[in-house]
């Protein structure tokens, strides 16, 4: 079997399993009462915010523990809404982010708030100046993707972050799903104020993820009871899950530091490959992330390719899998205005570090194979 959709979801490592199952069959007190099995867990907990902490180069008070990039995208958005609307009610983010800020801010609008969405150029890139073009006295959020889940484009978040850092109450949230273990992004650094991370496209599990709230950041939580996590998150915490998850984190990150050059030399090798084949169409721009790579085949069905490919064991997407159940067409491709034939024949690979260039080589022939037949079915 060949796995190409690693932006949808990871495979998750065994190591990842087997601290879930351990933690889930000794740790399974809750971390809030007050006896020894309570005691052990949150001992645990601790430990797990101090390590992923550590490895975003934050505090441990900044890290708040969730069910995934949609939770953790969800709550810095709407947190920040209604916690500071009353310094204005205005919001800005762009036009290709993923459906869980999309859908967000549609939501906020419903209920007065309103939200520019700053346009990408034909790159999918969008541009410093329009940021600044578009932000006001009244703007309390800017939410820019770190690297898109469709194009793999990476935005610039430092120069963002520099000039919404002199704002007092513009907050700036980074969506670092896609971008996480691949590119390297400081938080600190980059003037960050919230941050979203998610367990499953990392080899970790699904329902598991986090959002970095810089400290000096208020949220209006999504969840009310119990007062946990900084009564930003109520609810008995996840341990076994958030153990997991920083695991996960952690292999990642060793595997980044160890093999910085892997996924760029997978996206060389295909694209070389993809480039000897006439009907295809590069969508990604050379300078995008190392494991993404969008194209589109125009005038064949995205999906027949898709499902000819899986018959020969190889698995690839044609978009976001959060919009896949949406209208043929890529929102993203549609908003660098590329032509319909190539927004309604978009294929994606996305690699993890686990995918190798032999791998490639079987997906090349076996594309080449299905276009022949294809050609020949089509006359």
């Amino acid at each position: 079997m060949i796995y190409f959709d690693n932006s949808a979801t990871t495979k998750p490592h065994e190591e990842v399993i087997e601290s879930y199952q351990t933690v889930s069959e000794n740790y399974y007190g809750n971390p809030s009462s007050q006896h020894q099995l309570g005691y052990d867990a949150d001992k645990l907990l601790r430990k797990a915010y101090e390590q992923a902490a550590n490895m975003l180069g934050v505090s441990n008070q900044e890290i708040i523990f969730t069910s995934g990039g949609t939770e953790s995208n969800n709550l810095a958005i709407k947190g920040i809404a209604f916690r500071y609307q009353k310094h204005g009610k205005h919001l800005v983010t762009t036009t290709i982010e993923h459906p869980s800020v999309l859908e967000s801010f549609k939501a906020l609008e419903t209920l007065g708030f309103e939200v520019t969405y700053v346009p990408v150029d034909a790159s999918g890139v969008i541009e410093l100046e329009d940021i600044k073009k578009v932000v006001r006295d009244d703007t309390i959020l800017v939410s820019v993707m770190h690297i898109n889940n469709e194009l793999g484009t990476i935005q610039p978040i430092q120069g963002i972050g520099e000039f919404l850092a002199s704002k007092k109450y513009t907050f700036f949230h980074v969506d670092h799903v896609q971008g996480y273990g691949k590119i390297e992004l400081d938080i600190k650094r980059n003037h960050i104020d919230m941050l979203s991370i998610s367990g499953h496209k990392i080899h970790g599990l699904k329902g598991t993820g986090l959002l970095y709230v810089k400290d000096n950041v208020q949220l209006f939580p999504l969840f009310h009871g119990g007062g946990q996590q900084g009564n930003l998150r109520s609810g008995t915490e996840n341990i076994a899950g958030i153990v997991s998850l920083v695991k996960a984190m952690r292999m990642v990150s060793e595997q980044q530091m160890h093999h910085p050059s892997h996924l760029r030399e997978l996206k060389s090798h295909l694209i070389s490959r993809l480039s000897t084949i006439k009907q295809v169409v590069i969508n990604t721009p050379e300078d995008a992330a190392a494991h993404i790579i969008n194209f589109s085949v125009p005038g064949y069905k995205p999906e027949v390719i898709v499902h000819a490919l899986e018959e020969r064991r190889i698995f690839v997407s044609t978009k976001s899998a959060c919009a896949s159940k949406s209208p043929d067409e890529s929102a993203v491709l549609k908003a660098i205005n590329l032509p319909a034939d190539r927004t309604k024949s978009a294929l994606r690979i996305s690699f993890s570090y686990q995918n190798s260039e032999g791998e490639i080589e079987l997906f090349y022939r076996a594309l080449q194979k299905i276009l022949r037949e294809l050609s020949q079915v089509m006359g």
